[in-house]
């Protein structure tokens, strides 16, 4: 693994830990994270022994959103052509929507453990993640048209297959901030926890969880969860058949049934 700017990553007992790290900045998403996060999420696709994801911030807060600081140097760019800064504009959009991309396209499943701040860009992030999970008293708010804008990385999009239309709307029209048991009671989130503490410990416990079933299956049930979001029920039932039907040749069923009647905990390759 190379050394990053803006994040701490380690590969532990098949679970790789991605943590946001500025906490000096309470996790602000800079330059470096935009560029960084698609080079980790891409080195966690592509290394077998990585088959969960748990992403986090160091320190007191999740993460803060995106740094204000690199939305007043992006100004700096425009010229007086109000078509051709529309143009650099968009660009600067698609880019940064591909970097949340990476998080919901990566083939293993990615739990977020959320604390203190999770604002506009925070959002963003964490409902591209499988699960989410958070402290009771973490803090979070789609804080865009607070700045005069609508949020265009992702929340619109995804907030609502999660909450619900109305909730969504409710809160990015409001940019209210909700607490972690509001989170939970919503369906944000999906446990909270104590204080930080407890938090990594329970996200870890179901990393660890998920990281012993079989690699094979869990991919597969994720690609269907995931196609199901665009398709309707007769489409995922004709594409499970033609996943399976490859799928179900794997020794990974044979050794989870063989474990099964045994009693016995299977061990499965990455």
């Amino acid at each position: 693994m190379s050394d990053y700017k803006a994040f701490r990553v380690e590969l532990k007992d098949k679970i790789a830990h991605v943590a946001i790290n500025r906490p000096d900045k309470f996790n602000a998403m800079n330059a470096d994270f935009w560029t960084e996060i698609v080079d980790i999420f891409r080195w966690v696709d592509e290394t077998d022994e990585v088959r969960v994801v748990v992403l986090s911030g160091v320190g007191k807060h999740f993460s803060a959103g995106i740094d204000l600081g690199m939305l007043a140097a992006g100004t700096h760019k425009y010229g007086k052509d109000v078509g051709r800064n529309a143009e650099l504009q968009r660009r600067v959009i698609l880019k940064l929507q591909g970097s949340i991309n990476a998080v919901d396209n990566c083939r293993k499943p990615v739990l977020a453990a959320i604390q203190g701040y999770c604002l506009g860009g925070g959002i963003d992030l964490i409902t591209a993640c499988d699960m989410r999970y958070a402290t009771v008293d973490a803090q979070l708010s789609i804080r865009e048209v607070d700045m005069g804008l609508a949020a265009d990385i992702g929340t619109l999009q995804r907030l609502p297959r999660i909450i619900g239309d109305g909730l969504a709307r409710e809160l990015a029209y409001t940019a209210r901030t909700i607490n972690g048991e509001e989170a939970r009671s919503i369906g944000l989130v999906n446990r909270t926890y104590a204080d930080h503490d407890a938090l990594q410990a329970g996200v870890l416990e179901i990393a660890q969880e998920i990281a012993g079933k079989s690699p094979i299956a869990v991919r597969g049930t994720k690609r269907m969860l995931d196609y199901m979001r665009d398709h309707s029920i007769d489409d995922g039932l004709e594409y499970i058949a033609t996943w399976n039907a490859a799928m179900l040749q794997s020794e990974d069923l044979r050794i989870a049934m063989t474990a099964f009647m045994n009693k016995q905990k299977p061990e499965f390759a990455d």
